[in-house]
């Protein structure tokens, strides 16, 4: 499953590898997280919550590599739910490099993290979308999620 080279049928790209995140990925991923946000954060700070995460073993982080660069990102997260009576799974950030969206890399990332959430017979998987990335709705239902859910959020400046 990890840490193979994944050949796909309509991939237009040659060698793409999809691997467990390790901290010498920070670099990439910082910059595909800035990019997906449109944000610079910083840097010190992601850097803490990256390591943190990385040693969780209910955080799943793995990386898409072409050319020993990173160009895709995924992270899983997995919380023991009273209203599922059981584990449910959660992708938090997902992205794949401008340059390379429409290749099948965000595909192979996402059967890695289907394939983890059948191993652990997880209850569901779940992801959410900010409504400014609309055109995100059409890429989760190709990958096989249902629109079934609203997601409310309050800022931390309206508390």
């Amino acid at each position: 499953m990890e840490g193979h080279t994944k050949k796909k049928p309509g991939l237009t790209i040659d060698a793409l590898k999809v691997r467990k995140a390790v901290s010498g990925d920070l670099p990439g991923v910082y910059r595909l997280i800035c990019e997906l946000e449109n944000d610079i954060f910083q840097y010190e700070v992601f850097e803490q919550i990256f390591e943190v995460n990385l040693k969780k073993p209910d955080c799943i982080y793995r990386v898409a590599e072409l050319e020993n660069r990173i160009v895709g990102f995924i992270s899983f997260h997995i919380q023991y739910l009273l209203h599922h009576c059981g584990a449910v799974g959660e992708v938090q950030e997902f992205c794949i490099e401008k340059g390379c969206r429409n290749k099948g890399i965000g595909r192979c990332l996402m059967n890695e993290v289907k394939e983890y959430a059948r191993h652990r017979n997880l209850m569901s998987l779940e992801v959410t979308s900010n409504k400014k990335r609309a055109e995100n709705i059409k890429v989760y239902e190709r990958l096989g999620f249902k629109l079934s859910h609203n997601k409310f959020t309050i800022r931390r400046d309206e508390l």
